[in-house]
């Protein structure tokens, strides 16, 4: 997911990753969950400093953070993600195979959409197919790639090939190209959420005013202002709201947002601004979060820039990579809440590992730096006054270590380099998405599902909906292909770890550290967690009226 997070995490999500042949069974008691009286919960609001999806709520069309906040709590999927990694059943009674290449699914009884119509395999079948067909050109197309019938040059149907077989109203039936053993972790994940039939009437009115069946409705969504998210009465689910809604407040800018959190203006801020880096946990006390996550910061090297490409181009990614002095800007800028990246994924995913053939040009050596600029200015030299523009949002708190990588760089290599700002997040997407970006830029990355192939295919593999620098490498899709159909998850993970040292061999992106999740709230609100992608469960979180 386009973005703007080990203290026993990595353990927790390594037993949620291997043991899912047949996923745990979710719910309880609505009475045990937090914040739940004799009454019922307590119904006050709460307010959480967010921005403006990129796209309409829709979502096979969803991969960027705010809008993925609206999706994840206004749908239920098969499965969803604990606090801790893990995999718990939502929608899904059970997730069975006997080849993890056929896998059956048993839906719970009596699950409908907010507007009373019935949730049933076809609301999941539908709407996979109406997500894996070329021409409707959906962001997560490619999360389909591994079923049955699936074509991404074509208007394939996964329905008509056999890929998805609907035997009754609570059973669907998945046929996978090849054996995948990790095929359950995905199904949390939005790409694999269900629609209901008003949907395909007309998507994109749908899409301004969605009909889910999580445990938040869509109340209303004033644009470039609040998106309000109300509890739904209709969901019978292990995530049923625990408070009277969720406000997103549309935020330009984190100084502000925080300085509302400190006034009580706000309840709930996941990222605290470079300028309060210091300080925050000091002001907020046990109001607030300083944990990792499952998010990365890379800078993506766009295909499109002709003095990064050939051999030439590939010298100066390595020198601009080495030329980063990580340690310095992560202590200096972060205060040491981000940590060097060693690899292109996140040290809280099982099988994740700092010794990664290539991973030497993520060291900061200004010698060797230099030596590779000069090597490529001798095949290809770049223009007199060169200037590397760095591209990111103005909206969110990225100025101040671009700023410091752009020192590092400008010293080390003797050119210019500059902030390129765009004015909001969702500009800046577009220009992404339509191969418009000047120069490199900011492509941080939270995680989807707890998997190491989550920060692969979707981010490097051809087609991809965010595979916003265009890389192509079949070799490396190949190796993905391999991965994903290992028998054992032990085995998928030296094969990942072999297709990332084709990423480094290959430089689409430069690693730059993994982020913490560094939050606080109000102390209007109780039984505040950040989970393992460094979002916080909201559907938990109490405030009185």
């Amino acid at each position: 997911m386009k973005t703007r997070r080990f203290t026993g995490l990595t353990a927790m999500l390594a037993v949620g990753a291997l043991a899912l042949s047949a996923c745990s069974s979710g719910g309880g008691d609505a009475a045990e969950e937090p914040g739940q009286t004799a009454e019922g919960p307590p119904t006050g609001i709460v307010t959480y400093a967010s921005g403006e999806p990129q796209n309409l709520i829709i979502p096979t069309m969803t991969n960027e953070s705010y809008g993925s906040r609206v999706v994840q709590n206004i749908y239920a999927g098969l499965v969803y993600y604990a606090a801790d990694g893990s995999v718990q059943n939502d929608v899904a009674e059970s997730i069975e195979t006997e080849d993890n290449k056929v896998w059956t699914i048993t839906l719970k009884e009596d699950q409908v959409f907010s507007d009373g119509s019935p949730v049933t395999a076809e609301s999941f079948a539908k709407a996979w197919d109406y997500g894996a067909t070329a021409s409707n050109a959906q962001n997560l197309v490619t999360f389909f790639s591994s079923i049955e019938g699936f074509d991404v040059e074509n208007d394939s149907s996964l329905i008509e090939s056999g890929g998805l077989t609907v035997e009754d109203e609570r059973t669907l039936v998945v046929t996978l190209k090849q054996p995948e053993s990790d095929f359950p972790i995905r199904l949390g994940y939005a790409a694999f959420y269900p629609l209901p039939e008003s949907f395909f009437a007309d998507p994109d009115a749908y899409g301004q005013a969605p009909i889910g069946n999580g445990p938040y409705v869509l109340e209303s969504w004033e644009h470039d202002s609040v998106i309000e998210l109300r509890p739904n009465e209709s969901y019978n689910g292990p995530r049923k709201a625990q408070n009277g809604g969720i406000d997103l407040v549309n935020y330009t800018d984190e100084d502000s947002q925080y300085n509302d959190l400190l006034g009580g203006q706000v309840d709930l801020v996941q990222n605290v601004p470079a300028s309060a880096i210091a300080t925050f946990e000091e002001e907020l006390g046990d109001r607030s979060v300083n944990q990792p996550s499952a998010v990365i910061q890379v800078v993506t090297v766009p295909s499109w820039l002709p003095e990064l490409q050939g051999e030439a181009g590939l010298l100066r990614r390595q020198a601009i990579s080495m030329a980063i002095n990580r340690e310095q800007v992560t202590e200096m800028i972060f205060n040491n809440s981000r940590t060097p990246a060693r690899d292109f994924t996140s040290p809280v995913i099982p099988g994740w590992s700092e010794d990664i053939p290539g991973n030497e040009v993520l060291t900061f050596d200004e010698a060797q730096a230099k030596d590779l600029w000069a090597q490529a200015e001798a095949i290809s030299p770049v223009p007199a006054g060169y200037t590397l523009q760095i591209a990111s949002n103005a909206d969110s708190d990225h100025q101040a270590w671009i700023d410091a990588v752009c020192n590092t760089v400008r010293t080390v290599l003797e050119i210019g380099c500059e902030f390129y700002a765009y004015p909001t997040f969702d500009e800046f997407l577009d220009d992404r998405d339509n191969a418009k970006v000047p120069g490199p830029f900011r492509a941080g990355w939270q995680a989807d599902y707890p998997s190491l192939s989550n920060f692969f295919g979707p981010l490097y593999a051809k087609g991809s909906g965010s595979n916003d620098g265009l890389f192509e490498n079949a070799d490396f899709e190949a190796k993905l292909i391999e991965a994903a159909g290992a028998p054992s998850q032990e085995e998928a993970v030296k094969l990942y770890q072999e297709a990332q040292s084709i990423l480094f061999e290959q430089l689409p992106g430069i690693p730059l550290w993994y982020q913490n999740v560094t939050g606080g709230w109000s102390e209007n609100v109780e039984n505040v967690e950040f989970a393992w992608d460094g979002e916080p469960v909201l559907w938990q979180i109490t405030k009185e009226a």
